[in-house]
């Protein structure tokens, strides 16, 4: 079972002039949380603060593993993060940018994991492929390999579905399945109505109002 959750405290966030989102409070224990917002709503800005890929302007996020605090760093290895804008290295191939990030994690059976992590993406066949040759539906494919392949507790996913087929839907919404039977936590920013519908709650940021 995963205990893992985390609370927002009067969370803000802007660039120069400008207002992303101001004093968002709100926690989140389990499941699959939804962050909704029309484009340019700041909904990608608060996944990056609740993974700890970028700071607030103000307030704080905090995570705990039942009810001790956890510091961001120490979690960072237990999640995953897959966005379209997250680039991975053009002249590695698939499976070279996989086995390059097992490295820097230091995980165990790393061959075993990547293989793994292939073949739930579906990309098993383009192993082997330089990741600047992949269709941009490919390159998402890979992101999302690399998003799992190191078997996170926490599952980002930021507009998951672009630039994939019927296909690739059917495997975010395997994904998504597979992390909540396994009681891990999946947040997902998107506008797009059939990936919402996979939330348990969600979070508006543009209405700024309460989970629902």
């Amino acid at each position: 079972m995963n205990h893992l959750h985390f609370r927002t405290y009067n969370l803000s966030k802007r660039f120069g002039s400008n207002r992303v989102f101001d004093d968002i409070n709100f926690r989140y224990a389990q499941g699959v949380l939804g962050i909704a917002g029309s484009n340019g709503s700041g909904k990608s800005t608060l996944l990056q603060c609740l993974a700890g890929l970028i700071r607030p302007s103000s307030g704080r996020v905090e995570w705990y593993k039942k009810e001790q605090n956890i510091n961001i760093q120490k979690l960072k290895n237990r999640l995953g993060y897959a966005a379209p804008y997250i680039n991975l290295y053009e002249e590695l191939s698939s499976r070279e940018n996989l086995d390059f990030l097992m490295q820097l994690r230091k995980q165990a059976n790393p061959s075993q994991k990547v293989d793994a992590a292939l073949e739930q993406a579906q990309i098993t066949h383009l192993a082997d492929q330089l990741f600047a040759k992949l269709s941009t539906g490919q390159q998402q494919r890979l992101r999302l390999a690399a998003a799992i392949v190191h078997q996170p507790d926490v599952l980002f996913l930021d507009e998951p579905g672009s630039n994939l087929d019927e296909s690739g839907r059917t495997l975010i919404q395997s994904l998504v399945s597979e992390f909540k039977e396994a009681a891990k936590m999946v947040i997902i920013a998107s506008n797009n109505p059939e990936e919402l519908e996979l939330c348990d709650a969600v979070y508006s940021v543009q209405k700024e109002t309460e989970i629902y």
